[in-house]
């Protein structure tokens, strides 16, 4: 049967419901607690310089226009959140990739049937290091040059207006891209097969980095919110039909 267009939000509800279960809640300690300790530290550094990077982006308006920096200011302050929210979740999510590739290849395991409690394994999890960093270098070599152009135009006036809509719309994507190429990573799918896969399910795609975007920023739920992405991406993967295939390891 066909899944709804729309269909990322129950993506994201059924991974939350899967990673609770008895049988993938050892899998969610680890992640949960890289997690706590970096968004611990990158929301102190945050909050310790937040004005001065709202004030870095604010245009200098001549005095006549003066009365334009009410309407302004809460655009940039816009900007700022988004731009530091989505960055400091990309290098939460860099820190914690093999332990996401790990759980997605447990809730890979569960959603085809093949095995509802998985045993845990740290010679298996640390086999996987090699893989998962290596896949992370390329989602950062995807992401920083297109990160450093909506940088540069944050910059422009007038320009740098659209900036704080083009940074969510990238952020979704990248949500998408971020958390699915865990499953397509597991499976040995390419770097460019698996965005031509995702770009065939572009709106459901979307979708799924929406609801995951807007439910990393609700706080204390966002800390549970990363391992539901990774299990909710794998589940979009199985059911999207995603190619499966025996997982081994070096």
């Amino acid at each position: 049967m066909p899944t709804p267009l729309l269909s990322g939000p129950q993506y994201l509800h059924d991974g939350l419901k899967l990673i609770l279960s008895p049988g993938l809640r050892q899998f969610v300690i680890l992640p949960l607690t890289v997690n706590l300790l970096v968004f611990i530290g990158l929301i102190y550094l945050a909050v310790r310089q937040f004005g001065s990077w709202v004030d870095a982006f604010m245009p200098n308006l001549p005095e006549w226009l003066m009365f334009l920096e009410y309407i302004l200011w809460p655009l940039f302050v816009a900007l700022v959140v988004l731009m530091v929210f989505f960055t400091f979740t990309l290098l939460a999510n860099i820190i914690a990739a093999p332990f996401n590739g790990f759980l997605a290849e447990k809730v890979e395991l569960v959603a085809r049937g093949q095995d509802n409690s998985p045993p845990f394994s740290w010679a298996e999890l640390l086999a996987m290091l090699p893989r998962t960093i290596g896949r992370e270098a390329r989602k950062l070599a995807y992401f920083a040059p297109r990160a450093l152009a909506l940088l540069a135009l944050s910059f422009i006036p007038l320009a740098n207006i659209a900036a704080a809509p083009l940074w969510l719309l990238f952020g979704v994507w990248m949500m998408a891209v971020q958390y699915i190429d865990y499953p397509a990573d597991n499976n040995k799918m390419s770097w460019s097969e698996m965005m031509t896969w995702l770009r065939g399910r572009r709106w459901k795609s979307l979708s799924f980095g929406a609801a995951t975007y807007a439910a990393l920023l609700v706080p204390v739920l966002n800390l549970l919110i990363m391992p539901a992405a990774v299990a909710g991406a794998t589940l979009f993967w199985v059911r999207e039909g995603g190619k499966g295939q025996p997982i081994t390891h070096p």
